[in-house]
Formats: C-alpha cells, sequence, structure tokens
C-alpha cells in the first residue's frame, strides 16, 4: 500500500504539470493577441514577449473604429438567439413529446444540416434575400445567423425534454393545463439549463458567423465586427496593435457569457444523458 502512494502522487504530479503545458499551448495565442494589442507603435516582428507598460492607446483607437459594429453584433446575436429559441424549442418539444412518425428521422436529418458548407447556403440565401428585400438589413442577418443555431439547438433541447417525467407533464394536463400552457408553464422552466445553453450556443454561432456578413451585405449599413476585422487588418496592416486590440474587444463579450454560463452549458449537455 505504502509503495503504491508514491507512485500515485507522481502520476498525480505528472497529469497536472501535462494538462498545464497543454493549457498553456492553447491560451499562448490569446496571450499574444492581449501582448500585441498593449504594445500598438511595434511591429509585428517587434513585439516583445512581455509588455514593458500598459499602453491601451490601440484600445482606444479600436473601440472608436470598431464600437458601433460591436453593438451591430451584440444587436444580430441577441435578434439570432431570441429566433433561434422560439422555433428550437416548440420543435423539440414536439419531437420529444408528440410521438410523431419519423422523428428520428427529421432529427437525423436537423444534424445533417450542420454538414451543409456555409457558403453554399449563403449563396443560396443571397438571391431568396434579394427577391425578399433583406440584403444589408438586421432582420436578413438575425434570420440567417439564427439557422446557424436552431439544429443544435433541437437536437440539444429534444435530448433533456425527453427525460423530463411523463406524470408531471400528466398532472399538469389533469389540472386543466392545455398545451400550449403545459409547454410554457412546465417544460420551459423545467428545460432551463437546455435553453441557457442553447442560447448560448446561437449567440456564439451568430457572434462568430463571418460568411453570412461578407454575403448577405452589400454596404457597410450592417456590419458586424467579424467583417468589420475582416477590412480593419486590409486598412491597417500596418498598424497590429489595433487589430489585436479589435480582437480582444470582439473576444470580450463571448468570454463573459462562457464564464457566467458555464455550469448551465455543463448541466444542459449533460442533462438529458439520464433518464
Amino acid at each position: 500500500m505504502a509503495a503504491h502512494a508514491p507512485n500515485a502522487s507522481r502520476r498525480r504530479w505528472g497529469s497536472t504539470v501535462a494538462g498545464l503545458l497543454v493549457l498553456a499551448v492553447m491560451l499562448f495565442p490569446l496571450y499574444w493577441m492581449l501582448n500585441t494589442a498593449l504594445q500598438p507603435d511595434s511591429g509585428l516582428l517587434e513585439v516583445d514577449p512581455v509588455p514593458s507598460g500598459l499602453d491601451l492607446s490601440g484600445f482606444t483607437k479600436a473601440f472608436t473604429d470598431q464600437g458601433g459594429n460591436l453593438l451591430t453584433s451584440l444587436l444580430v446575436s441577441a435578434g439570432a438567439v431570441a429566433i433561434c429559441l422560439a422555433v428550437a424549442a416548440p420543435a423539440a418539444y414536439g419531437l420529444a413529446r408528440f410521438g410523431l412518425r419519423g422523428s428520428r428521422t427529421i432529427v437525423f436529418g436537423t444534424l445533417i444540416t450542420q454538414m451543409v458548407p456555409g457558403i453554399v447556403i449563403a449563396n443560396a440565401l443571397y438571391t431568396s434575400y434579394v427577391d425578399l428585400g433583406l440584403v444589408n438589413s438586421y432582420a436578413g442577418l438575425m434570420l440567417a445567423d439564427a439557422s446557424l443555431g436552431i439544429p443544435f439547438s433541437i437536437v440539444l433541447m429534444r435530448s433533456f425534454m425527453v427525460s423530463i417525467p411523463g406524470e408531471v407533464i400528466e398532472a399538469a394536463d389533469i389540472d386543466g393545463a392545455g398545451p400550449v400552457r403545459v409547454f410554457l408553464r412546465v417544460v420551459l422552466p423545467m428545460s432551463r439549463n437546455a435553453l441557457i445553453t442553447s442560447g448560448l450556443f446561437a449567440f456564439l454561432f451568430a457572434w462568430s458567423d463571418f460568411m453570412f456578413a461578407l454575403t448577405l451585405n452589400t454596404t457597410d449599413d450592417v456590419k458586424p465586427i467579424t467583417l468589420g476585422i475582416y477590412q480593419y487588418i486590409g486598412a491597417h496592416v500596418g498598424d497590429w496593435g489595433s487589430v489585436m486590440a479589435a480582437a480582444v474587444l470582439s473576444a470580450v463579450p463571448a468570454a463573459i457569457l462562457l464564464v457566467l454560463a458555464q455550469k448551465y452549458i455543463a448541466a444542459g449537455i449533460t442533462g438529458g444523458s439520464v433518464k
């Protein structure tokens, strides 16, 4: 017993060191991005490994140039989340509870849609958007970005709603609640973790979208931060400090949401695994 204790301790230390090394490798690009942003006057090949001071002029310039694009991304992403949940939640409930014929095939087909290249969808949407007058509009970009999260949200919420005890829904039916009221007052509150997880991923899909933003907008009327940074690099290729500062600013909202919702994400992803 005593002989095994040092070996177990060494294995734990080895696993910890290996985990820290992997984490350091994964976080290094983020560190270098922040490090470059704090040295706005340095060329790309002249950046010091550790910044000598906190020069925030790059952030000031980036926020001045990209603040409007950040707000656009927030509005578009929030709208995409609302559309995604409004479509995915009822669809998931129907697939989970109403015993529809071919429900497994529908779920499989939903997953298959995630494999279609984005450029194919974007080009197909552009023709329809021209006819509908949705090009260069917030509503058009919200609808397109919502389509990125709907398949994932349906699959995730369905797996969670299947695990809701049928007795709970039957009790609500006996009390006189109709199907809509059961869905709104019983199913959705019990599916909170899955809803938050789906909403977060829908937000991240919309926030990071570049293909739809580039294809469905021909003017600067609606310019998300991804498209703004893309154009920013071409216009300020010599000012990498400001470019990296804009990239850091674009990562802040997503990072904050991930930190705040991490416990809901873990519960939402694993909630439907045990029935």
